[in-house]
């Protein structure tokens, strides 16, 4: 590698930060190796009910070695948004390791603990460990967030109720699933009676866990709900196109 250019790793799934350094670099990259990277498949792990191990696969496709480290965490949504805490249910082994160049490393994964009466939500951070610093080059320290889900006993699915509230700063849409599966949405459009549009969510986490709630502040410049007031939400689920009346409600102060 020449000094002076910059290079990085590209992984295949979630990114979910690039790093501190991510700020000093500066337009592509031309080192030969800029293209090469590692590849993290699958990008969604499922436990079905009763299974307790599965398997995460790195693969480098570059000319080095590359350091890393997986870690799991408990994910939840208490207030909506998404939050990870240490966990001892998910065990990955080995919890460091080297993908060596052109190779491949498989993590295992290991529940310690089948689901309870509602899919229990997980993920994995992998994050690269970077070469010593070398003089003239910038270097990107990459992360990436696997979501792993564990299914419970039985017929498990979402049960999402739409809401718009509405207050003095202004207004929000709403989902609460009560389901016992997580909901995944997309391209969520509300249409106001006026005719006017307004998209939510946008590079927002699409899902919504089991027993949880979210909440998507409408941006500014988006029509202004009324209690009372009937929007139409249409959006992609993966239980298929949702297109249904959401009524505005004025919110508890």
């Amino acid at each position: 590698m020449k000094p002076g250019r910059p290079y990085c790793r590209r992984f295949a799934g979630q990114v979910v930060a690039l790093g501190a350094l991510l700020a000093a670099a500066g337009g592509p990259g031309e080192a030969e190796d800029f293209a090469q990277g590692i590849t993290i498949f699958p990008v969604t792990i499922e436990f079905p009910p009763g299974q307790l191990a599965a398997v995460l696969t790195l693969q480098n496709d570059g000319d080095r070695d590359l350091p890393f480290q997986a870690r799991p965490y408990a994910w939840g949504q208490p207030q909506g948004p998404d939050t990870l805490a240490e966990t001892d249910l998910l065990a990955v082994s080995p919890p460091l390791g080297v993908v060596p160049a052109h190779g491949r490393q498989v993590v295992r994964l290991v529940l310690r603990r089948s689901a309870g009466a509602r899919e229990a939500a997980y993920r994995i951070i992998v994050d690269q460990i970077p070469p010593p610093p070398e003089a003239g080059v910038v270097g990107f320290s990459l992360r990436v967030s696997i979501p792993v889900f564990a299914e419970p006993q039985g017929r498990a699915a979402p049960h999402a109720r739409w809401r718009l509230e509405a207050t003095e700063g202004g207004a929000a849409l709403v989902a609460a699933n009560d389901g016992d599966r997580r909901q995944v949405v997309r391209d969520m459009v509300l249409t106001a009676p006026d005719g006017r549009r307004a998209e939510v969510g946008r590079g927002l986490s699409p899902y919504i866990l089991a027993g949880a709630t979210r909440r998507w502040p409408l941006a500014r410049g988006s029509p202004t709900p009324r209690p009372g007031e009937d929007y139409r939400l249409t959006a992609r689920a993966d239980t298929g196109a949702i297109d249904q009346v959401v009524t505005v409600e004025r919110a508890d102060p």
